[in-house]
């Protein structure tokens, strides 16, 4: 009697997580920011403990040094007076409120754009509920805001709403984000450069980001 062919190993979480983060690594569009600062505070976002004050304040904090990252090959242009940047800033309602203060308090002159999101819990795919955005949003660099890229459905769906409004120049910049979302992003959007302050091991059978730091809009605002 034969032995039976072994069965080819399943890929792991951990084996996902590595593939999807080497290949979008590798085509410089995703970057994970692991300076001591960005995690230390990232810490105490994920303990369950951290007040809601806290949690809004540690938030803008990490947002503001994600924010350096996710600028610092921005074109800049020698003139004979200060200019401020072409920015426009379009937070994902409504946890990316929650990281507006942070880019505006380094980009004080960057318009700023609305667009209202929510994922159907049912289908996980996402229903835009409003949009409002710079009347030049055409003429700058934009950039999305969103605490938490978990499938990334919402978010591809944002990306292509302010690029019909014609921007060219997209970039994300998330706290937390899992490897389906960069996936889903690097395939719908490759053009789109990420930064996040983690990329965390996955998503549960739910869609949430796990371990992440519970619901980012909830924690934001004391809404549970």
């Amino acid at each position: 009697m034969r032995e039976a062919a072994a069965l080819p190993r399943l890929p792991r979480l951990d084996d996902l997580r590595d593939a999807v983060t080497v290949a979008a690594v590798r085509t410089g569009r995703v970057v994970e920011v692991k300076h001591p600062l960005v995690q230390h505070k990232l810490s105490y976002l994920r303990d369950k403990n951290t007040p809601t004050v806290h949690f809004r304040k540690l938030v803008n904090e990490i947002t503001l040094l994600l924010t350096y990252e996710a600028t610092k090959d921005l074109p800049t242009e020698d003139v004979e007076v200060e200019t401020p940047l072409e920015v426009g800033v379009c937070p994902i309602l409504r946890a990316g409120v929650g990281m507006l203060d942070g880019v505006l308090s380094l980009i004080s002159s960057a318009r700023v754009g609305f667009i209202g999101m929510y994922r159907d819990e049912e289908t996980l795919e996402p229903v835009e509920y409003y949009a409002k955005l710079p009347a030049d949003v055409a003429e700058r660099d934009v950039i999305l805001l969103d605490p938490m890229l978990a499938t990334g459905n919402s978010t591809a769906a944002a990306i292509k709403t302010v690029k019909d409004a014609g921007a060219t120049s997209v970039r994300l910049i998330a706290i937390i984000a899992a490897p389906e979302g960069i996936e889903k992003i690097t395939t719908d959007h490759p053009d789109v450069q990420i930064v996040v302050a983690a990329i965390d091991r996955g998503l549960n059978e739910r869609g949430y980001i796990v371990p992440g730091l519970g619901d980012a809009g909830d924690r934001l605002y004391g809404t549970k």
